[in-house]
């Protein structure tokens, strides 16, 4: 399976990885799921460092790097592709982020591991949902 990593999820995996419920932690452990990482999360990575409410052990830059080549995440670039998928997917709020992540899912066919309610209520794209709720990749 081909797994999106919403931001918090990634930087939980990393940073507190008791935060994740069992379900997703077993999704992301597992060798034959690829993980793939949009550059918004990174974008976010640096906000939140910027403004105080993440403080890592190093400079966020250096632990980008670090996270991005020990977690093996492929790279789900942001491109015209994905703006135009944006179109194809509803999310029930205005964050442009969430919108974006969510056409980025879309468009690489990957399934969104996240918690954000405002995404799992979203249509037009796939989710990892918990295995009593898994159901169609839309």
């Amino acid at each position: 399976m081909k797994l999106l990593l919403d931001t918090h999820i990634w930087l939980w995996a990393d940073l507190e990885p008791r935060r994740l419920p069992a379900w997703v932690a077993t999704a992301l452990a597992a060798p034959e799921n690829e993980l793939w990482l949009s550059p918004l999360s990174g974008w976010e990575l640096a906000q939140l460092c910027g403004k105080g409410r993440l403080q890592l052990d190093r400079p966020w830059r250096e632990w980008l790097t670090e996270s991005v080549r020990a977690e093996r995440l492929r790279d789900a670039a942001l491109s015209l592709p994905v703006v135009a998928a944006t179109a194809e997917v509803r999310v029930p709020h205005r964050d442009p982020v969430d919108w974006l992540l969510a056409a980025t899912a879309r468009h690489y066919e990957l399934a969104l591991v996240t918690l954000d309610r405002h995404l799992l209520a979203g249509s037009g794209f796939a989710r990892l949902a918990p295995p009593a709720l898994r159901r169609g990749p839309y």
